[in-house]
């Protein structure tokens, strides 16, 4: 792997332990197994490589979701693999938990691709909804900008109570309910 990917996997897995505050330039090349001059060298600083390794995180982050969106199944069951693929539920999610921390959401340029990553993925949701209303799997008075935006937010709501009771059950009941609720209609 090359020096600039290190910096930016290093970068990333920080992020997603200690947040953008508590990932240090001095964490992120003892991580990396790089030279002091190395970050500079390849990056600007800090946020040049945080922006780096966000935007790589929300590129893996959509292209496992997409996966699973795009696969085969009924609308229903779509929506169901999205909510059951595995995560690691109690280390939370490595975008969502971005939006917790307060110096990337103060900058536009760090948030930027946290917000279009949540974005797409409710936008991918809400068409399977419409889908779905079209073949009549759903309630036509559903709406599916709705159920997307209640979608994302039971994951990640999902992963807070989650963290916040130390079990995957939290995470996994929100999914069983919503699940319950979006149940085809039977014909």
């Amino acid at each position: 792997m090359s020096t600039p990917d290190r910096l930016i996997e290093s970068t990333r897995e920080l992020l997603w332990e200690r947040g953008y505050v508590g990932t240090s330039p001095k964490a992120i090349l003892e991580r990396a197994g790089a030279g002091q001059g190395s970050m500079y060298h390849h990056f600007k600083g800090k946020p040049d490589l945080a922006l780096a390794a966000i935007r790589r995180t929300a590129d893996e982050l959509l292209a496992a979701a997409e996966g699973v969106l795009a696969g085969p199944g009924t609308p229903y069951e779509r929506i169901e693999a999205y909510l059951r693929r595995e995560r690691d539920v109690l280390r939370g999610c490595p975008i969502g938990r971005l939006t917790m921390d307060p110096d990337v959401i103060a900058s536009a340029e760090l948030r930027a691709p946290v917000d279009e990553t949540l974005d797409r993925i409710r936008e991918r949701i809400a068409g399977i909804v419409e889908e779905g209303k079209e073949q009549g799997q759903f309630a036509a008075s559903l709406d599916g900008e709705e159920i997307a935006a209640t979608v994302l937010a039971t994951v990640q709501g999902g992963y807070v109570l989650a963290r916040a009771s130390g079990s995957a059950a939290a995470f996994e009941t929100g999914v069983r309910g919503l699940l319950s609720l979006l149940a085809p209609r039977a014909s």
